[in-house]
């Protein structure tokens, strides 16, 4: 990743949640070191967990001068599983992404939203990006927590029924709490993305413009799936590049007050 315009502090920090079977989760965050209350994005990790990748991604958005917050969303089942993209790693991390449940993850989120109003350096609005699981969790946050922008890179299963967040239905099939949270959305996918077809991204299209959701549906044609991450040979500089762009559009436009 480029080189950071803002030096940045990063540090681990421990979130109530209202869960008695876990009374705290872990969460990886990183801020810039400068005086001042700045937006908040969270991080939805991939698969694999809370790794040094999905740390960096928070680094550069602490970079671009946000609080970035990566929440352990494997803290009931594994806490602080960091896997490697390996068939290993893989097998792990499909495993671990079957236990997750909707309720659960929602209260992850909202935890995370009452602890950046207890913090004196948040303010202003609440973003959230994740990549592949992530975004399919960064989606499902956005349907039901006040968020005013996610972005969602390649999320898989939106579509289908029975894998992550997909019980009992698809995901998809909440689109319109989008709407009704008022935030806006965008969506990058690679045409040759082995985990989502080409219906995925028709019907996530089709779906956000049926429930007037403000969004933007951005499809790289010969680009696999894991084209931002850089420690994999998926990475394509040109595609990452223009993928934080928008990103940083997104967030600029939508988080950033006056």
């Amino acid at each position: 990743m480029s080189a950071v315009p803002y030096p940045i502090i990063t540090e681990d920090v421990e979130i109530p949640v209202d869960d008695a079977a876990s009374p705290a989760m872990t969460a990886y965050t990183a801020r810039p070191d400068t005086p001042g209350r700045r937006p908040a994005v969270l991080v939805g990790f991939e698969m694999f967990g809370v790794t040094p990748y999905i740390r960096r991604t928070a680094d550069r958005l602490a970079s671009m001068g946000y609080l970035a917050v990566v929440p352990d969303f494997y803290h009931r089942t594994a806490p602080g599983f960091a896997g490697v993209a390996d068939d290993e790693g893989r097998a792990a991390g499909f495993a671990l992404l079957q236990k997750l449940e909707r309720d659960e993850v929602r209260r992850d989120v909202e935890a995370v939203l009452a602890y950046l109003g207890r913090r004196p350096d948040a303010g202003g609005r609440t973003g959230m990006m994740g990549v592949s699981l992530g975004g399919h969790l960064a989606y499902f946050a956005a349907t039901r927590t006040p968020l005013s922008a996610t972005a969602v890179i390649y999320p898989g299963w939106l579509d289908v029924t029975g894998t992550a967040l997909g019980k009992p239905d698809p995901l998809l099939t909440l689109t319109p709490g989008i709407a009704e949270q008022g935030g806006r959305l965008l969506y990058v996918m690679g045409a040759d993305d082995h985990v989502v077809t080409p219906d995925q991204n028709r019907l996530t299209a089709e779906e956000l413009t049926a429930a007037g959701v403000r969004h933007e549906v951005v499809v790289y044609p010969n680009a696999p799936h894991g084209f931002l991450a850089d420690e994999r040979d998926t990475y394509r500089q040109d595609l990452a590049d223009d993928t934080w762009r928008r990103i940083g559009e997104l967030f600029a436009e939508e988080l950033r007050e006056g």
